[in-house]
This record gives structure tokens, sequence and C-alpha cells, in this order.
């Protein structure tokens, strides 16, 4: 009786997970299968989530120049390791400064850095900083740079840092140990879960990032996936508008060229990775985002 008493009240809460999940996993099934889906079948029988006829014309029209694809997978690497890697290190340390109760000036840069949330010098002095005085234009900083030193993240990890318990520093410090090594043999070891989040949130930020390459880069070499993808539909959605236009094209292009199917596919190989690498992360995420969650 009891065991049936204790089912029937876990019951709502079973249902209740297995709805929201659903929510999270139908729309990426829905992706997976539009982009698997004939363009044809799309145009007839509208959005399925078992497409009758499983067709991969989206990922041949994307992979028929791998190599630009290839490429471009390696610009986002390349900007998501060192960009994260960089950004986590500036950020932790200056958590790990502000965090401090010793440091006397440490609510006023809060302060300061907390306003750069709320406005910023804007989008013309960003862009004549970037090309006309640091000259960065068509290279990998132009694409790093902006990236970098996420207040938000900072916060997160200031609020982290200031649980750690003070005696640990202090007797350190009494042993001779200088800042740098506190740093890296106390604070870093003790902040595992923090580390992680930040770094999970800011890999997604950089491999996600294309807005950068818009402004400063107009080399094709140096596309991050993101660009790439959306210059690809561009060019689509151009062949389209030239054909409503009645302007002439080439028809054997034409009867090849993918729509709503190339969109769902450029999204299945925009995402593909990260979801492997989310379960990495995953046992370290929740307890890094909700830490500190009742003291300021």
């Amino acid at each position: 009786m009891t065991t049936r008493r204790g089912w029937l009240y876990q019951l709502p809460i079973h249902l209740f997970f297995i709805v929201i999940s659903a929510a999270f996993i139908i729309p990426l099934w829905s992706i997976v299968a539009i982009s698997l889906t004939n363009e044809s079948d799309i145009a007839t029988f509208g959005y399925k989530l078992i497409p009758g006829n499983i067709d991969f014309q989206a990922y041949r029209f994307i992979l028929k120049n791998p190599m630009s694809l290839i490429n471009a997978y390696k610009v986002t690497i390349v900007i998501s390791v060192i960009g994260t890697l960089l950004s986590v290190l500036m950020v932790s340390m200056c958590a790990c400064a502000l965090a401090r109760p010793n440091f006397k000036y440490a609510r006023v840069i809060t302060m300061l850095l907390f306003f750069t949330m709320l406005f910023n010098g804007g989008l013309v002095p960003s862009y004549i900083l970037m090309t006309k005085y640091l000259h960065l234009q068509n290279t990998y900083f132009a694409l790093i740079i902006p990236l970098l030193g996420s207040v938000w993240h900072m916060l997160l990890m200031r609020t982290f840092f200031k649980q750690l318990p003070e005696s640990l520093v202090e007797s350190a410090t009494l042993e001779g140990a200088g800042e740098l090594r506190i740093y890296l043999t106390i604070i870093v070891p003790l902040s595992t879960p923090v580390l992680a989040t930040v770094s999970l949130m800011q890999l997604l930020a950089c491999w996600n990032s294309w807005y950068p390459a818009l402004l400063y880069i107009s080399d094709s070499q140096l596309y991050p996936l993101q660009y790439l993808l959306q210059v690809m539909m561009q060019n689509i959605q151009e062949i389209l508008k030239n054909m409503r236009n009645d302007v002439p094209v080439d028809l054997a292009q034409l009867g090849q060229l993918p729509t709503e199917n190339a969109r769902m596919a450029m999204c299945v190989l925009a995402i593909g990775p990260m979801l492997f690498i989310f379960p990495f992360f995953q046992k370290y995420f929740a307890k890094g985002m909700t830490v500190g969650s009742v003291k300021g």
C-alpha cells in the first residue's frame, strides 16, 4: 500500500519531466527530420517528424565544396579554443582579485565593470579601433578579441570565489605563497564547477559567433562556421530572388537547390559538435549555475 501510494505521488512528477524532456527533444528531432526530407515533400506535406522519403539533397548541396566547410570548422575550433582559454583566464583572475576582502577598490571597479553591461562604446568607435588603429581586420584576433572578458562571467566567478574559505588564502600567505601561486594551487582547484560552467558558456559564445566576421573579415579563408552558413543561405535566397524577378538563372543549378531543408541541415552541422561536448560539462553545469544563489 505504501509503495503504491508513493508511486501515485511520484507519477505527476515523472509526467512533468517527461513533458519537459519532450519539449526539448522534439524541436531538435524535427530539425534533423526536416533536414533529411525532400524539398518537394516539404512543399507538399509540410513539416513532419518522420520523413516519408529520406533525402540527403541538402547535405550534398552544403558539402558540394567540402574544403570551405572544413576550413570554416578549423577557424571556428581555433577561435573557440583560444577564445575560451583566454577569456576564462582573464575573467577568473579579475574575479579572484575582486573577491578578496582586503582589496580596497573592489566595489568601485565592480561598479565600473557592471556599467559596461548597460552601456558600451558603440559600433562605430569599436570598428574604428579594430580597423584603423589596431589593424586587425582579416586576422584571428578580430574574431577572438570581441568575445573576451564577459562581465557577467566575472560576476558569476566573483560570487563563487567569495564563498571560498578566506583562511586558506591567509594560511598560504603566511607560508610565503605569492598571489599567482595562491590562484593556481588553491583558487583554481577549488573552483572546478564555476570554471567548467563559464568555460561552457564561453565556448558556446565563441562557437556561435558570426558578427565579428561580418564586421572585420572579408577573406573567405577566415570565415567561421556560422558566418559561412549564413553566406551560403544568402546565396540561396539571392538565386530565388532572381528567379522571382525573372532574372536568368542556371536551371540545372536551380533544380538542385534546397531551401527549407538546407536551413535545417545547416543547423545540424552547426550544433552537432556542441551536442557531443556538453555531456562532459553537464555534471559541473548545474552546480556552477546555482552556487552563490543565496549569498549576494
